[in-house]
């Protein structure tokens, strides 16, 4: 990217994108720690638990390819500020629901709004990035991951002060539609992506021949499959620390539960750093390069800790693998939202619809390999991702010479 000069509007347009983003993570973060007393307020066995839980991945499926259409009808700055607050007071209905089929279908909309959102907003701090001229996102990525802190802190407070659910996410709803709407003062006015955002040779074909045209989008195709193949495997990376490294400390490794924490803590403490570093490495080495040494750290990292079982090399192998992968959604994002012959937002929405399927393919995925071998062969799978990591990289920008002003 080539530099640019920097104003006061972009330096607030970006304060209110970091805004946006602690919002989105703070918002279902003061749900998550609450979710049993739903499962105990219902009466829902295991098996109807989870399927609550996946009714949250299955709406942002159902809608996310949406997210496209309206950031061009109504702006990505719009769009991500009504989604964050159609997002809160879905989850306000779903704690305050008087039955199971409320609850899920409060369920169902906060996922769909929420994947709504984080197209928005993701396309809206691309726009922002552009003002800039070198990497920003993923310090908006780490933001999301402090406001998932922040939610969860919260929800422990308001259980400790023994504050209703519905109480409590009404309150959660009103901090952060006030904080989403003032941010929407301070973004961009140019909130609607604009076409030719990619790169277009002078010496291209003003009319291309049907057969470059096929050539051309099936270059476009193959480098979005990448695109996805590379952000699931940062989303099931986060999967595995979210759903097993405690289990695998305290069943596989004979730890207290206490402790078994660290293994969940230790994978995103790990990506929030790298999230923090990503940008600086970015510019200097390149997302390619970047994406390729993070899938090196995941490899070896929990390659060694699987191989070598022990408790703190377990704890320093999902550490490797939260930072491992902390670059892998913000590159995938910001190069499909780049990716020619596609309408503006379609390659961003599309890239992040498809990624989401990785929340729902890694769990049972997992499972079924450790029911049969053991949850430490089923947790060879985050090393496998690494794989595929490298081998999808060369798609992802390598290190731009440095342009003349």
């Amino acid at each position: 990217m080539a530099p640019t000069s920097i104003d006061s509007a972009d330096r607030r347009a970006r304060g209110a994108v970091s805004a946006l983003f602690l919002t989105n993570g703070a918002l279902f973060a003061n749900m998550a720690p609450r979710l049993p007393e739903l499962k105990d307020t219902f009466g829902l066995g295991e098996a109807a638990y989870g399927f609550l839980v996946i009714a949250w991945p299955v709406g942002a499926i159902i809608a996310g390819l949406a997210a496209g259409w309206l950031i061009r009808r109504f702006g990505s700055a719009l769009v991500a500020v009504a989604g964050t607050m159609l997002t809160g007071a879905a989850l306000l209905g779903a704690g305050s629901a008087p039955s199971l089929a409320l609850l899920a279908a409060g369920f169902l909309l906060g996922g769909a709004m929420d994947a709504i959102t984080d197209v928005a907003q993701n396309s809206h701090g691309l726009l922002v990035q552009r003002r800039y001229g070198r990497s920003i996102l993923n310090s908006f990525h780490a933001l999301w991951s402090v406001g998932a802190v922040l939610g969860g802190s919260m929800a422990a407070g308001a259980m400790a002060l023994n504050l209703s659910l519905s109480v409590h996410l009404g309150i959660s709803l009103l901090i952060f539609a006030v904080v989403a709407l003032t941010a929407l003062k301070f973004c961009l006015p140019m909130g609607k992506p604009q076409a030719g955002l990619e790169e277009v040779s002078e010496d291209r074909p003003a009319d291309p021949s049907p057969g470059t045209a096929r050539t051309a989008r099936n270059h476009t195709l193959w480098i979005m499959v990448a695109l996805v193949l590379i952000s699931t495997a940062g989303v099931m990376t986060e999967d595995a620390g979210n759903s097993w490294a405690a289990l695998y400390l305290a069943d596989s490794l004979g730890t207290s539960a206490s402790f078994a924490a660290l293994g969940y803590i230790s994978l995103v403490g790990a990506q929030f750093v790298g999230r923090i570093l990503g940008d600086g490495m970015v510019d200097r080495f390149g997302q390619r390069l970047v994406a390729q040494m993070g899938a090196v750290c995941l490899i070896l990292g929990m390659g060694l800790a699987l191989a070598f079982p022990s408790v703190p090399g377990s704890v320093l192998g999902f550490a490797a693998a939260g930072f491992g992968v902390a670059t892998l959604v913000p590159a995938a994002m910001e190069h499909a939202d780049r990716l020619p012959g596609l309408a503006p937002g379609t390659g961003l929405s599309v890239v992040s619809w498809l990624m989401r399927l990785g929340f729902l393919i890694s769990p049972p995925l997992v499972g079924f390999v450790a029911e049969g071998w053991g949850l430490r062969a089923g947790l060879l799978l985050v090393p496998l991702v690494g794989v595929i990591v490298l081998l999808c990289s060369p798609v992802l920008r390598a290190k731009a010479p440095r342009q003349q002003r």
